[in-house]
């Protein structure tokens, strides 16, 4: 009876040891990262994304996405556009300064991944599920989704009610091991 309980507690510490050296994989965002958007009204990106990635193809309900875009950092290509955006009719960036997307976990699908977060845009909260790929390159790796947002349920612009009120987004985000 002791043998087999100190078997069954060598088994559990043994166990216990393994998955204590065991990390999940934190990714630091690389520069040449790219967020688009294109949508009825103007077309450009957010020259700056910061955030915290954890993602391994293997353990998917450990993943953890926790990023930020600076709104002033739009840029449509044109310089009253971007000022315009940055305004209180549209993203009111002084008020609303940045873009907040957390998501826990992911799941794998016929086309890569998907992950379900909450989307912080303009001061409103909404769950946001993100289509995403991920492809490593030795060591390190690219993510790429494309999805679309209904920026007249965060409050943006006046909404039409039909798809001007959507902006399609193309997010291509390099990463290399956290160090």
């Amino acid at each position: 009876m002791k043998k087999g309980l100190y078997l069954l507690l060598a088994t559990f510490l043994l166990c216990s040891a393994a998955f204590a050296w065991m990390k999940v994989q934190e990714w630091s965002i690389g520069d040449d990262y790219a967020v688009k958007f294109s949508g009825k009204y103007a077309d450009g990106g957010f020259k700056t994304l910061k955030g915290n990635i954890v993602f391994d193809e293997h353990e998917l309900a450990g993943a953890k996405f926790d990023v930020t875009i600076d709104v002033a950092s739009i840029n449509t290509g044109m310089g009253l556009k971007n000022k315009h955006a940055r305004g209180e009719k549209w993203f009111d960036a002084e008020k609303y300064p940045v873009i907040h997307f957390t998501a826990n976990g992911a799941t794998k699908t016929a086309s890569g991944y998907e992950t379900s977060g909450t989307l912080d845009l303009h001061g409103v909260k909404k769950p946001l599920t993100i289509p995403f790929t991920f492809t490593r390159n030795g060591a390190n790796g690219v993510f790429n989704g494309t999805f679309k947002v209904n920026r007249g349920e965060f409050g943006i612009g006046e909404s039409k009610g039909n798809d001007s009120d959507f902006t399609t987004l193309q997010v291509t985000v390099p990463v290399a091991p956290k160090q």
